[in-house]
This record gives structure tokens, sequence and C-alpha cells, in this order.
């Protein structure tokens, strides 16, 4: 699992020089998060089998984002900070490219939207297509936006990989980012299922219950690649931004497209049309999701991550996985300091630079 972590970053990083360095990322998301979406389509398949189930089907699902947001975010601040302090300097912030725009503007639409599927307590097919639309405009704008300079290629800051594959010129280029890449996947699908086989036995013997390992431990062990291969870049600190895109692509990934398998396999498995129903403790799940991601939103927004919101994010992940029962307590939290944000906007204390960020990119790749 860690080797095929490092394999597809290796050919992510080498495909910046091929498509624009957000495409890279998006395609290496959707490799990283194959375990995720294999756990998806195995629990919404058994939740229209067998009806009992459905209420883990929303389970791997809130979990896994809460911890890309909770944990991942978070995570690649500190192994950021704590490398340039070994360089003996001290990392303020972590600063967005302008490029960068589009990612954290491409988590607004699909987590936007969920706050409709919350408020009307299902997941149909109609919800299927809207997240997954969202998510091929996120990409179609990724193809306007143009590779990295060629002169670039020949850094010796690029991992050795990743300069092997950019060394060849024209189709063999082409085929060596592709080996990695799709060297990379192939370990990922043969090995997680073992890998996650296993980890449920271990968990089992723990005595966890099937809701925790579905919803906490599971999505741990699947986003492995991308946690491994974002932390490996963060710790070149001049890429920490590139391992905390990483992330958000990922978010992308599964407010969009891994949502929206979720209702497709489900209605698949139970034979007709009817969506998928979400119970009030599940809905309670996907509101407690949306206000964390919210949250996080308006931090990246201002197209940084600060020390303070790293630490913020974290503590409230941290309280809401070790004392569940505070769930409402950290939704009261998560809204108190999304008004604060407000606040803070309304008085010009931060601004919301992803916007203007976009709009100067995208003109000038026009």
């Amino acid at each position: 699992m860690i080797g095929s972590a490092f394999l597809v970053a290796w050919g992510a990083e080498a495909a910046e020089f091929l498509v624009s360095q957000g495409l890279a990322l998006a395609i290496l998301a959707l490799i990283q998060t194959l375990p995720e979406f294999a756990v998806e389509a195995v629990i919404a398949w058994k939740a229209g089998k067998n009806p009992p189930m459905v209420h883990l089907a929303i389970a791997n699902f809130t979990g896994s984002l809460r911890l890309l947001t909770g944990l991942g975010w978070p995570m690649i601040y500190a192994v950021a900070a704590f490398s340039s302090r070994q360089k003996g300097k001290k990392l303020g912030t972590i600063r967005l490219g302008e490029d960068h725009a589009i990612e954290v503007l491409g988590l607004l639409p699909p987590m936007a939207y969920f706050v409709v599927i919350w408020a009307k307590g299902s997941l149909s097919l109609f919800d299927a297509a809207i997240l997954a639309s969202t998510y091929v405009a996120y990409l179609l704008i990724l193809l306007r936006i143009p590779p990295r300079a060629e002169e670039e290629s020949e850094s010796h800051s690029l991992p050795a990989a990743t300069r092997w594959a950019l060394s060849y010129r024209g189709g063999k280029r082409w085929a060596a980012v592709g080996a990695l890449l799709l060297g990379g996947g192939a370990v990922i699908f043969f090995v997680a299922e073992p890998f996650l086989a296993s980890m449920l036995a271990l968990a089992s013997t723990f005595g966890l219950s099937q809701f925790v390992f579905i919803q906490w431990v599971a999505p741990f062990l699947s986003e492995f690649p991308e946690k491994t291969s974002a932390f490996a870049w963060a710790r070149r600190v001049t890429r920490a931004p590139v391992a905390l895109i990483n992330m958000i692509s990922s978010n992308i990934n599964q407010w969009g497209i891994l949502s929206a398998l979720l209702a497709v396999i489900y209605c698949w498995s139970h034979g007709s049309t009817q969506p998928l129903p979400l119970d009030a403790f599940q809905r309670s799940e996907i509101l407690l999701t949306i206000a964390q991601a919210f949250l996080g939103w308006l931090f990246l927004a201002s197209m940084d991550l600060t020390a303070y919101e790293a630490v913020g994010l974290f503590a409230l992940w941290v309280v809401q996985f070790a004392v569940p029962s505070l769930r409402h307590t950290i939704l009261y939290v998560y809204e108190a300091w999304i008004a604060l944000e407000v606040v803070l906007l309304l008085f010009r204390v931060k601004k919301l630079e992803a916007f203007p960020a976009f709009a100067r990119s995208w003109r000038a790749r026009r």
C-alpha cells in the first residue's frame, strides 16, 4: 500500500508536465480513492439487498470526509511545519497558488448541493446526476489549465522516479508516466481488499462495533495511499500546497462521484429507482460533515491555511472521534466558528480571495 502511494505520487508529479497540475492531481485522487470506492460500492450493494444495512451506507462516506478535513489537512500543515523547523525556518501559512482556486471553488458546488439532500432526507438517481455533473464541470475547467514549464522537468528537487519518466520525449514520456500511475493503481486494486479484510478481522478481535469500524477504521485504511503521498510532499515544504490540493481533490471526488456512486449502486442492487433513505441519525451525521467541510472551505477561500485553523480542525475532529456523544455540541461549535468567519468577512478582516484568484487565472489562460 505504501509502495503504491509513492508510485502514483511520482506519476502525478511527472504528469504535471503533460497536463495541468490540477488535472494531474485529480487523476491521482481518483486512483488513490479506488479502495474507498470499492468499500462504498460493497456497502451500497448490501444495503440494497438487506434494508437493515442502509444505516451503514452513510457511515463510511461521512467518516472518510471528516478524516480528510479533520485529520488530513492539519497533518499536512504539521508535517510541513516540522520539516520547515528542521531547516531552521518557521512555517507561517501554507499559501496556495492562484490556479489552486479551481480546486477550492470546485469543492463548493457538491458540498452545497448536499444541503438539499440533507433537507429532503434521501439520495436519489437525480441527485447522483447533479453531483456527477459538478465533478465533470470541475474536470473540464482543469483541462483549460496548461502543464508546468518544460525547464522545470530537469530540476533536482524532483524525485528520481519522476525525473526518469520525464527523461523521455513524446509518446515514450506518456508511456512512462502512465506506467507509474497504472502500476500504482494496479497495486492498490489488488492489495486493497485483503488489506481491508485483514484490518476488519483485527478490528473484530478488539471488539469494535460495525458502525465505528465502517465510519472511522475503514476510511482511515482506505485513504492510506493519499495520506502517504500527501505527507511525503508536505515534507518538501514547497510542495505542501500541492499536498493540500491532493487532499482537496479527494474531498471533491467523495462529495461528487463517490456519493453519486452510492445512489447508483443502491438502486441497482435494490432493483428499482427508489432513492436511498436517510434516517434522522444519518441526516445528523451528514449535517455535521457539511458543517466541518464548510468551515474548512472558508479557511481555504482565503487561499491559505494557518496554524490556528489547522489546530482547530484537528481538535474538533479528535473530540468527535473520541467522544461520539458530543457530536451535537461539536456541530454547535462548527456553526459558531462559521458565523465568526462570516463576520470577519463582512468587516473585511478576511477576504474570499479564491474568487478573484480564479477570475485572474481564467483570464490568463484564455
